[in-house]
């Protein structure tokens, strides 16, 4: 849905309004039950920033290589959760992992285009996310999700802001203000709160082979909804993404039977 109007608004201005609505959508039902705006600030700035280099790398690389590079955060997360957690994923883990690879390369199609400085802001958006992640589960095993969910919002939100001259100019439709308040409730709000309650339990690892079935997922609603076409090169992409995921889920089942 966002692709749809994004090529009419400003996309720090749509970053920062999804935001902002979030954060008032988050007040009035997961009102915090204590004063963690540190923690939760401190996960801001990494999913603001996460955001806002995706944006700036956008405007400098093609679609198509902000989608892979973006999408190798997935393989991010255990050297961060390494680093940060002192957890090592497991055999069958790695595997995943390195199976996700060519995966998100043959879903997005990259172009073999020199490494520009779109690419390079978008590695950071890699970073990022990863960070954001590993961050998240280390942070919600220590406090409620409810007081990590609006600090995160919040900052992300005022990142964006602070970079809306650099977007453009914006034309508001009834499509752009329905899309944006529908990500801001169903992909933001309940999202983040999700992985924050949910995050600690399954671990950083776990939880990033999961989130290797978001683009397969995203390539289907764009055919559904906007009739786009897949290749059969996309198509082994997506098989490769879902075996990959699959080996997660078989890893998870033989340790608790």
């Amino acid at each position: 849905m966002q692709k749809a109007i994004l090529g009419s608004l400003n996309p720090f201005l749509y970053n920062a309004l999804r935001f902002a609505v979030a954060s008032v959508v988050a007040v009035i039902f997961f009102k915090p039950r204590e004063n963690q705006w540190k923690s939760g600030a401190i996960l801001g700035i990494f999913l603001g920033l996460a955001y806002a280099t995706q944006m700036l790398g956008l405007k400098l690389t093609t679609s198509t290589k902000s989608g892979f590079i973006t999408s190798l955060y997935i393989i991010l997360v255990p050297l961060f959760s390494l680093l940060i957690e002192q957890t090592k994923p497991t055999l069958l883990q790695t595997i995943s992992f390195l199976l996700s690879v060519p995966g998100l390369y043959l879903l997005n199609d990259p172009s073999s285009s020199p490494f520009t400085l779109g690419d390079f802001f978008t590695v950071i958006c890699a970073f990022s996310f990863a960070v954001h992640v590993v961050m998240i589960t280390k942070l919600s095993a220590n406090f409620h999700e409810t007081s990590l969910l609006l600090p995160q919002l919040l900052v992300t939100s005022a990142i964006n802001f602070v970079l809306i001259p650099f977007g453009g100019s914006s034309r508001f439709t009834f499509e752009a203000v329905f899309v944006m308040v529908y990500t801001a409730v169903m992909a933001t709000v309940i999202v983040i709160w999700l992985q924050l309650k949910h995050q600690k339990v399954v671990g950083s690892n776990v939880s990033a082979l999961i989130y290797v079935g978001e683009p397969v997922f995203a390539t289907i609603a764009s055919v559904i909804a906007l009739g786009e076409k897949v290749s059969l090169p996309q198509l082994f992409g997506m098989f490769v993404l879902v075996a990959s995921l699959c080996l997660a889920t078989v890893r998870k089942t033989e340790k608790t039977t």
